[in-house]
């Protein structure tokens, strides 16, 4: 052999199974079939489901929570660590710091702030009486909506509603059922209720039933006394007021609720300038506001 002929190297290329393609082809269509087996079961569900059960499906997959930190984690450390070195070392709860700056912030423009050394972060007076006015306002306003739909749904509210006014005050919300001329809500001078005006006094009970407000009864009275001998204006107005309490009793209302029930006679008429005007006969029903619930230990500063 020849020192310059050329080395020709020959390669052979061996197929081991599945034809010409070889067998990779089945497993891309086994894939295929498989996907499209899936999609369509899952179209099936989705036509055979209510959606009820599809609203329940969602909620399952739902996040249960979302972290409102942006970094690090948002539990106790909130993405720091206790020692000074370390991957988290250097991180700073930024969340917390920039609440706590937040509520700092507030409480100094709204004059509530208080000396944290001496209080350790307890409220001021002012601030708890502040908050309670707010909610007993809230309180108060939807006892009034209440009220006013459940008397528009009486059959005889057009008539009815003349003889109730309700107004919120400094001393709560005042419920007043007041004797219109030609249309009283006691018997004569007697201390009876008339129906309407049980069923008056039934209605109010049952907006008032759901507070947990304390209530004050009291009776009112006109100038004129009764014609009965030895029976004035202020045994009228006491009786008046305790039948209404007697009602309210009868209508569900706790008696542990009521805080006073008086007869104030004709001193404080709703029309002093007029102190024979029947609106002056009437009852007063008052949601006393809320106080501050506070530990016995308390000091208010």
């Amino acid at each position: 052999m020849s020192g310059n002929q050329p080395v020709v190297i020959k390669k052979v290329k061996k197929v081991i199974g599945g034809g010409h393609h070889g067998g990779a082809w089945k497993v891309a269509y086994a894939d295929f079939v498989t996907a499209m087996m899936a999609f369509f079961l899952l179209m099936w569900l989705i036509n055979t489901t209510s959606p009820e059960q599809k609203r329940g499906i969602a909620d399952y997959f739902a996040p249960a929570s979302v972290s409102r930190s942006t970094q690090g984690s948002d539990g106790l450390l909130g993405g720091t660590a206790f020692q000074d070195d370390g991957a988290r070392a250097s991180g700073s709860n930024r969340q917390i710091d920039e609440e706590l700056s937040t509520a700092e912030n507030q409480r100094t423009k709204s004059g509530t702030s208080i000396n944290s050394e001496a209080q350790g972060g307890v409220p001021s007076k002012d601030a708890l009486l502040e908050a309670q006015a707010k909610r007993n306002a809230a309180t108060f306003a939807s006892a009034e909506a209440s009220l006013r739909q459940a008397l528009q749904d009486l059959p005889d509210y057009a008539e009815l509603s003349k003889n109730i006014i309700i107004d919120t005050n400094e001393d709560g919300l005042n419920i007043q059922l007041v004797d219109q001329e030609g249309r009283a809500m006691f018997s004569g001078s007697s201390a009876e209720p008339l129906p309407r005006t049980q069923h008056l006094l039934s209605t109010v009970a049952k907006v008032i039933e759901q507070l947990p407000n304390q209530i004050t009864i009291a009776g009112h009275t006109d100038s004129a006394a009764p014609p009965k001998a030895g029976y004035s204006n202020w045994e009228l107005s006491a009786d008046r007021a305790n039948a209404a309490r007697r009602i309210l009793d009868k209508s569900g209302i706790d008696s542990d609720r009521i805080f006073q029930v008086s007869g104030k006679g004709d001193r404080e008429p709703l029309y002093p300038d007029d102190p024979d005007l029947p609106a002056n006969r009437r009852i007063s029903i008052t949601l006393m506001p809320a106080k501050p619930v506070m530990p016995s230990d308390y000091e208010l500063q």
